[in-house]
């Protein structure tokens, strides 16, 4: 996918939890991108990140760098026996 195109979903992404406390934000940010962007996709801003890239809202770019850790917000409500 073009680098652009993710880095304006992103941003969009950041603006909607904009009025969230911080780590709020981060985690709603990070959550999102996990259960709907695809791993390419996560690959690919994380890429454009790490090489601080242009474009990244600020606070995108601080819950990218928490990024690897994040668990799948859909698996959090799946029961495992």
């Amino acid at each position: 996918m073009n680098p652009d195109k993710l880095i304006r979903m992103a941003n969009q992404i950041a603006a909607f939890f904009r009025s969230y406390p911080e780590d709020q934000a981060m985690a709603g940010i990070r959550d999102h991108m996990v259960a709907f962007w695809t791993p390419g996709m996560r690959r690919q801003i994380l890429a454009h990140a790490n090489l601080e890239g242009p474009g990244l809202d600020p606070l995108v770019a601080k819950a990218l760098r928490t990024f690897q850790v994040a668990e799948s917000p859909i698996e959090k409500g799946i029961c495992r026996a």
